[in-house]
């Protein structure tokens, strides 16, 4: 199983608008699929942030084919592998986290950085927060082109646990904004939202916080699968987030019905 060649192959054949938003520490392409079934709301969807958790890239693949067949309304940016180093070193490693610098990509980001409980300050397979905020060519590239796009709200897939993390210190009306997009997403997968006090400096702390867009991580598959989650419980993990994308849009489209987007 080669999820790289995979989605390398994938990418090759792909009809559809797509571009390489940067490149990796190791150089490696980070690819991105641009789904556009009309102009607004627009989305950022990243996967495989962490090593071995790049059951994620295979459900990226499903999930664009997915929405472009069935998607009728919103543009959508797949990133299906944030992390390539990391996956290539996860043959080696499979517990592996970070990416070829021993730095965890999802603490990489200026959003509280170093704050979080789990940080640690030295390079490794896990949690280390790098030498400062977007030290890493992988944030920086999600970063710009963040920056670039402007999204209406972003989305990231992590595994396990079959969670969905929604909140980083956002109040009043952005807060039940957020809170009520989370629990549509909640209804459409039968995840459980959970708030993470403890966590900082990740992808969707620095949408929150930066750009003041609801972000957020979904932690799929069950928990009582091993990392990293084998290729045989896609399907599953699949049938739980189909819908994902579509009630996303349709929650910010009714948000901004109501002047609240």
């Amino acid at each position: 199983m080669n999820v790289l060649l995979e989605l390398e192959n994938f990418f090759n054949s792909y009809k559809g608008k797509k571009q390489i938003i940067g490149r990796s520490e190791r150089g490696k392409p980070l690819y991105c699929f641009d789904v556009k079934k009309s102009e607004r709301p627009v989305v950022i969807a990243q996967y495989a942030i962490h090593a071995r958790e790049y059951i994620t890239t295979y459900l990226a693949i499903e999930q664009i084919k997915y929405f472009n067949r069935y998607g009728r309304r919103g543009r959508v940016l797949f990133i299906p592998a944030l992390n390539p180093d990391g996956i290539a070193i996860c043959r080696e490693k499979p517990l592996y986290k970070a990416n070829a610098n021993g730095v965890d990509l999802n603490v990489n980001f200026d959003a509280r950085w170093g704050t979080g409980a789990k940080n640690v300050t030295e390079k490794g397979d896990e949690n280390f927060i790098g030498g400062e905020p977007f030290s890493e060519a992988e944030t920086r590239a999600i970063r710009d082109f963040t920056l670039k796009i402007m999204p209406d709200a972003t989305i990231s897939y992590h595994s396990k646990g079959e969670e969905i993390y929604w909140r980083f210190f956002q109040e009043g009306d952005r807060e039940k904004r957020d809170f009520f997009i989370a629990k549509a997403l909640a209804k459409t997968t039968g995840y459980t939202i959970k708030d993470t006090p403890d966590s900082a400096g990740g992808y969707k702390d620095w949408c929150v916080q930066r750009l003041n867009i609801p972000a957020f991580t979904m932690e799929v598959g069950s928990d009582n699968l091993s990392h990293p989650i084998e290729k045989n419980q896609l399907e599953e993990i699949f049938q739980r987030c189909k819908g994902i994308t579509t009630i996303l849009i349709c929650a910010l489209e009714r948000l901004c019905k109501k002047n609240l987007c």
